[in-house]
């Protein structure tokens, strides 16, 4: 386990594999799942805000169903969720011309209709963070629909954390990253 201030980083982020292969998953975990996304309370506001510069990237299924349920949902683990259509694919789920299932919100982003990326739980997957009294732990979420992200990591020798690190920098600041890359590739010193 890596201790970076209140952060305890499972070992499987600096020493597993992994990089995103859409063309084998399609977007599965946007899709599979008991419940949508995770959201941090920051982030009930931000879709709030932003709702109407992202609507018109979203699916009909989806509008629809933000509009019946809200723009978050509750489930009694993750709390605060992104709601999600007939039991499976976020609301905020957009498909392309291929198949392949992607964050209608990064869609606006990418467009410029909004300075929101997307939800921190989805960017940094498959990284998830459990928050407690003092501390943060910050885990690799092993996922069977992910297998062939786990062997394209291999193949390329990118570890999870480097695969992520737009995300973790996005989340914990470069400091924290740069401190973890130091860790994982042992250029770490405690001498001043």
């Amino acid at each position: 386990m890596i201790v970076i201030d209140d952060k305890y980083i499972s070992d499987d982020v600096v020493e597993k594999n992994f990089v995103c292969n859409l063309n084998a998953c399609k977007g599965a975990c946007c899709v599979a799942g008991d419940c949508g996304a995770p959201l941090e309370e920051p982030e009930l506001e931000t879709l709030r805000r932003i709702y109407p510069s992202i609507k018109p990237y979203l699916r009909e299924e989806g509008i629809r169903e933000i509009e019946a349920t809200g723009l978050h949902t509750w489930d009694d683990e993750h709390g605060h969720v992104t709601p999600i259509v007939n039991g499976a694919i976020c609301a905020y789920a957009d498909i392309d011309e291929n198949g392949h299932v992607g964050c209608g919100i990064e869609k606006a982003w990418k467009a410029g209709a909004t300075d929101y990326r997307k939800p921190i739980s989805c960017h940094l997957y498959p990284i998830r963070i459990t928050k407690y009294e003092s501390f943060e732990a910050v885990n690799y979420d092993k996922w069977s629909i992910c297998k062939p992200a786990c062997k394209l990591g291999n193949q390329l020798q990118v570890p999870v954390y480097k695969f992520l690190k737009e995300a973790l920098v996005r989340k914990y600041g470069e400091d924290f990253y740069n401190v973890l890359d130091q860790i994982a590739t042992g250029q770490y010193s405690t001498e001043e």
